[in-house]
């Protein structure tokens, strides 16, 4: 099991951002063929194009909302503690998406049957708009699924962290306002991360993710929260997504926008918006300034 994990997951790693964006295009070619074979089955009366161009407008409509769809996802999660709170806030929502992708795809339509010299008519807006909800709220919630299966599947390879709870009995054995340890949970198992080998954190939605060693824990809290609780001796906010180990800084590189970029030890730059060098600048004086 190891061996996989190490292999298949790290190999992952490597490509998942390709795999990510490339998935939903592929998804949606897949879909809109598979759509229109079967329009065409439908409807052998009309040219071939006709049928194509509602299957083609509507999954390139939809594939264009998807970054929405991650935003929504990311916003409002819906877990066992949040659906009661954040599932009426995802209806409102996919009535949003549905307005949207109804109103684009009857654009695109019209304007290719214009170019052929046909005209669309797309029906009445009452009637017709209620029937493409009833489809695009179940579709809205098929690929809000589909996001929370897989941030499930990559958290269960990657692992999870959080701040280790006060003992039941007794004082705790260390600070919990400012923690020296995380406990990560991955493949069922548990074990502890020291807080001083955290190299940077990343905000990101309802996470902060914790970089170690060239992997990313994600931490269910926010990035005033965390910041809260670390040594101030030994981290410093950088960007309003940034929180840097001074241990693992390796360089300071001005911008002429005002701005900065860090180099970790690793090799990998961080940004340092303006608002942030202050404090970089009270730490190493004028190896941070401009």
């Amino acid at each position: 099991m190891e061996i996989y994990q190490g292999f298949t997951f790290e190999s992952f790693q490597r490509w998942r951002r390709s795999f990510e964006i490339g998935f939903w295009p592929a998804f949606f070619v897949v879909n809109t063929l598979f759509n229109g074979v079967v329009s065409m089955m439908d409807h052998p009366d009309l040219p071939p194009w006709q049928p194509w161009t509602w299957e083609a407008s509507s999954g390139i409509t939809v594939l264009a909302l998807i970054p929405a769809l991650v935003w929504a996802s990311r916003r409002w999660p819906i877990r066992f503690e949040t659906w009661q709170r954040n599932l009426p806030r995802h209806v409102a929502y996919s009535v949003l998406f549905s307005l949207v992708h109804v109103v684009s795809m009857v654009a695109i339509r019209k304007l290719v049957y214009a170019i052929a010299g046909h005209h669309y008519q797309f029906g009445s807006w009452w009637t017709d708009f209620g029937y493409e909800y009833l489809k695009d709220v179940r579709s809205y919630f098929w690929i809000l699924a589909g996001i929370g299966l897989y941030r499930l599947w990559v958290m269960r390879f990657q692992g999870e962290a959080r701040l280790l709870d006060e003992p039941d009995v007794g004082p705790p054995v260390e600070s919990i306002e400012q923690p020296e340890r995380f406990l990560v949970r991955k493949l069922g198992k548990e074990f502890l991360l020291c807080a001083r080998e955290i190299e940077w954190l990343q905000a990101s939605g309802n996470y902060v993710n914790l970089h170690v060693r060239g992997r990313d824990y994600p931490l269910r809290v926010t990035m005033a929260g965390i910041e809260a609780r670390l040594d101030a001796q030994r981290f410093v906010r950088v960007h309003r997504s940034y929180v840097v180990n001074l241990d693992f800084l390796a360089e300071i590189e001005p911008l002429d926008t005002g701005d900065a970029r860090l180099l970790m030890r690793d090799g990998v730059t961080i940004p340092c918006s303006r608002r942030y060098r202050a404090a970089l600048r009270d730490r190493f004086g004028q190896s941070a300034a401009a």
